[in-house]
């Protein structure tokens, strides 16, 4: 169990890490048809909220929703918060094996889904800062695939 909680953690910090990396200037950057930087990580606030929602409600409590008008601040401190709740969720399954209400199959399903989602908006930030001519330093976008260090 330590070592799917491990993953989970080393996610969340990916997601500060590249947050970390991003002027405030870049935050409104977009795809074409997509969602700002912000707005990217304020959905993957959002998704951890619904999972909370809909798992153990009473972790919902201190949580907020965010959107377009969040600043730097408010996401860094809403991202530790849905962390140590989904972390929360994590535990409670016990095992791998284990569950998370309202999810199937087991714990270690939810958090591969849970890290493949956030991946996924993580990735279209850099998409979206490339196409805008900004693009993440080098030792930042392959340092997203640095997991032992992380």
């Amino acid at each position: 169990m330590e070592a799917l909680l491990d993953a989970w953690d080393i996610n969340a910090r990916l997601n500060l890490y590249l947050l970390e990396a991003i002027p405030d200037d870049q935050l409104a950057i977009k795809l074409e048809k997509g969602k700002t930087v912000l707005g990217n990580l304020t959905h993957i606030h959002s998704v951890r909220l619904m999972w909370i929602k809909a798992s153990a409600p009473e972790l919902m409590e201190g949580l907020t929703k965010l959107d377009d008008s969040a600043t730097r601040e408010d996401l860094i401190r809403e991202l530790a918060l849905s962390t140590a709740a989904i972390r929360t969720l994590i535990e409670r399954a016990g095992t791998p094996e284990g569950r998370v209400k309202n999810f199937k199959p087991h714990a270690a399903g939810f958090v591969g889904y849970m890290i493949s989602h956030e991946t996924f908006h993580r990735t279209c930030i850099e998409i979206a800062l490339r196409q805008a001519g900004q693009a993440l330093p080098d030792k930042v976008a392959y340092g997203l695939w640095e997991w032992g260090t992380r």
